[in-house]
């Protein structure tokens, strides 16, 4: 009787105690909270687009593979940082303006994908269809993006931020 009181009174314990390490910063799973919605502000692009920014006997052929034509997402709609190994894992789900977009995927904001202030921030683009598609419902223009990133690209990192046209969403650890 001894025994199995004192196991009924320490497995209690135990378990009381795992309610707080589930709400702790040492828990990797707390890491990264849940997404909040932000205003988007306007950037001015100070480069003219016309003007080659390389040149070179291979500079045209490596900017015809380089170039992406895709357009930011109309809005951002959800955003879920996900913790593995090694890493992490950042799902975006934007809705589009209309129906058959297509090559989706999340750009950085800077060339080198380094954090500015620990924030490290992405584009949710995706490629327009060239004719004419339907709006269509919610469901429909809906798309999932996502983007695996390495410990040693996370180090200094404090807040993911996923921008759209209309609004950007922010993760923080």
């Amino acid at each position: 009787m001894r025994k199995s009181f004192s196991a009924i009174l320490v497995s209690t314990l135990v378990l009381t105690g795992c309610a707080t390490l589930r709400d702790s910063r040492v828990n990797p799973f707390n890491w990264f909270g849940s997404s909040r919605s932000e205003p988007i502000g306007q950037t001015e692009v100070n480069t003219n687009p016309l003007i080659p920014q390389s040149s070179g006997l291979f500079a045209s052929a490596r900017t015809r593979q380089a170039t992406y034509a895709g357009r930011p997402f109309d809005q951002i709609t959800n955003l879920t940082v996900e913790r593995v190994p090694g890493g992490a894992i950042i799902h975006a789900t934007g809705l589009a303006a209309r129906q058959g977009i297509y090559k989706v995927q999340l750009t950085p904001a800077n060339e080198d994908e380094l954090p500015v202030d620990g924030v490290l921030t992405y584009r949710l683009e995706g490629v327009e269809p060239t004719k004419n598609t339907p709006v269509g419902t919610n469901p429909t223009r809906e798309v999932v993006a996502g983007r695996k990133l390495t410990d040693q690209q996370l180090a200094g990192v404090r807040t993911i931020r996923v921008e759209g046209q209309r609004n950007a969403l922010t993760s923080r650890r």
